[in-house]
């Protein structure tokens, strides 16, 4: 094999990367963004994943794309472990779509009309209508099909010159010995997974086996253990992408290389302990592209089908590998922001949904045990609760920074005021974990000085505390079940709170001059007035983002002008109600 060879031949195989890559990306620019929603959406079932696997990795050509998405789906917790493996089984069958396409390289053509089907007249047609396509038309659809038909074409030739590159070697002895002693199964299954791992293509490497079929040289037995090695190196690009991914991104990016090891052990076992026995008289047969092709489909596809019925065993084996590394749950949550995501505003929305009232929920729990810190100490406690708010503060940041990246994309008038609620709500949530922080300061200087209030004074905090926990309750039981009704409770509680915190300050100025309470027990009963009274209007706050955005609106001082101007019905019945429960 001279020089010129070799450099054809790398050439070849660049052509037959870029080509194919090209052809990827101009199908999924045709689908648009329906590729991952469809597998997000109806992957409900093991046999639904398979199939659908092995449909949108046939359409990108790419078994690693498609396993990629799914890991990004269940890094972000929209998808189960359990649930991804059947998907991740159809992408490691749909990859084999590549070497059917690639046998057309093998058409010869005749004389006449029959000499259309040829490679290179085929090719070429696909080529020159790809570039008018590209070029030549307006509509954005035909340039995106016009890529994918230069993908196509270049591909083509890439494997034709790939081909031609090696069609010397079938008159090297030399090339013979080094092909035939890959016939020993371990070292033929080495050399196609180092060979796949570099190339970062299962489809390329069985593209180059499939043009080292012309030589004559690739045989049966020296085929099948570097098929199998090919199906273990695919795995390494999806392995890679789970690099930055959680526990159970890992766990899934993981699956894919079990799949191909266990359907390699089993195969081989099984194929290669029966040879011993029968001695296979097919082994020498000479390979072509078309069966190579098949070899590499009926491999996935037997693998497919034993392993399919093992997919909870499986899913318990990854478990076991990657035990639960006791990570903070709410970076596990968090996770569900993720970037890809972006591409599509429904989607994103919706993540931001949860992850927003997973913030929700813990600021109310830390309020609520900052609160409890008062008549019932625990030092842990008071550890969680800073701890807690530093975590709060984090999922301000990052949803913060997510919706900004949302408002850049394009939005309906609905998911811009959706976005807007969220952006409005998470610094409150936010603040009332600041005022829980504050809470259980002023309940950590109660406990180190032994403060002891009045029973007036304790009667009093137990009433105010009783309101925010209510109030608390309601804003956020209310944003979570997006309940405008439940949100108008809201208004009239904050003000029955302002009333008692007013109160209880005129009671606590009488308590100071009549000498039953000290000055030091005074600061911090103020302490704790002052954080109670922010609570209620950071609910307040809350509250009526839900219902401006029901009215298609977030002017909140009108709002809060209207309500109180008018007095309406309800208001002043839920305001009597509260009255009657909340008093001094």
């Amino acid at each position: 094999m001279s020089v010129a060879d070799v450099i054809s031949l790398l050439g070849g195989i660049a052509l037959f990367l870029f080509g194919m890559s090209l052809m990827g990306e101009g199908l999924k620019k045709v689908a648009g963004s329906r590729l991952e929603l469809v597998l997000y959406k109806l992957s409900s079932t093991p046999l639904k994943g398979v199939l659908l696997g092995t449909g949108v990795t046939a359409v990108i050509q790419s078994s690693s794309a498609t396993s990629v998405m799914v890991v990004g789906f269940v890094n972000s917790g929209m998808m189960k472990v359990k649930q991804a493996i059947g998907v991740i089984m159809g992408a490691i069958l749909g990859t084999s779509v590549t070497g059917w396409i690639l046998c057309l390289s093998s058409l010869e053509g005749g004389s006449g009309v029959v000499q259309l089907l040829s490679t290179e007249v085929l090719t070429g047609i696909v080529a020159v209508v790809g570039i008018i396509l590209r070029m030549f038309t307006g509509k954005t659809s035909n340039r995106y099909v016009g890529e994918i038909l230069l993908g196509f074409a270049v591909l083509m030739y890439g494997m034709s010159a790939m081909s031609g590159a090696v069609s010397p070697l079938r008159e090297s002895e030399a090339f013979i010995r080094i092909l035939t002693s890959f016939s020993n199964p371990v070292l033929g299954i080495l050399v196609g997974l180092a060979f796949t791992s570099v190339l970062q293509s299962a489809s390329a490497a069985v593209g180059i086996l499939q043009a080292l079929a012309v030589t004559g040289a690739v045989t049966f037995e020296v085929a099948l253990p570097i098929v199998m090695g090919i199906a273990i190196g695919a795995a390494v690009p999806v392995l890679l992408s789970a690099l930055g991914a959680n526990l159970n991104g890992k766990r899934t990016a993981f699956i894919y290389l079990l799949i191909d090891v266990l359907g390699v052990l089993i195969w081989a076992l099984l194929f290669y302990g029966a040879n011993a026995i029968i001695h296979f008289t097919f082994l020498d047969a000479v390979m072509s592209s078309v069966s190579i092709a098949l070899m590499n489909t009926l491999f996935r596809l037997a693998t497919v089908i034993v392993l399919l019925p093992c997919i909870g065993l499986m899913e318990h084996m990854v478990e076991l590998l990657f035990p639960d590394d006791g990570s903070a749950a709410e970076e596990q949550e968090m996770d569900r922001l993720e970037e890809r995501f972006l591409q599509h505003p429904a989607l994103s929305i919706e993540q931001s949904r949860l992850v927003t009232n997973s913030m929700a929920e813990r600021a109310e729990g830390n309020l609520l045990m900052a609160v409890g810190l008062r008549n019932r100490w625990s030092d842990k406690d008071f550890r969680m609760v800073g701890e807690t708010e530093s975590v709060i503060d984090r999922y301000e940041d990052k949803l913060g920074t997510y919706l900004m990246k949302i408002t850049s994309k394009s939005l309906s008038q609905s998911q811009s005021e959706e976005v807007s609620k969220y952006l409005h709500t998470i610094s409150d949530f936010e603040r009332i974990s600041d005022h829980a922080l504050n809470i259980s300061e002023a309940a950590k200087e109660i406990h180190d000085k032994d403060l002891q209030f009045s029973p007036e004074a304790c009667h009093e905090l137990d009433v105010i505390e009783s309101a925010v926990r209510e109030i608390l309750s309601i804003a956020v039981g209310a944003f979570v079940e997006n309940d405008p009704q439940r949100a108008a409770r809201v208004e009239p509680l904050e003000e029955i709170i302002d009333g008692l915190c007013d109160e209880m300050k005129s009671h606590h100025v009488d308590r100071l001059q009549s000498g039953s309470c000290t000055l030091n027990q005074g600061f911090v009963f103020n302490d704790l007035l002052t954080n109670y009274e922010r609570v209620a209007d950071h609910c307040s706050n809350i509250a009526v983002a839900i219902i401006e955005l029901e009215s298609d609106s977030f002017d909140t001082h009108e709002y809060l002008n209207s309500v109180r101007a008018m007095k309406s019905s309800s208001f002043a019945r839920y305001y009597e109600e509260y009255k009657q429960e909340y008093h001094l």
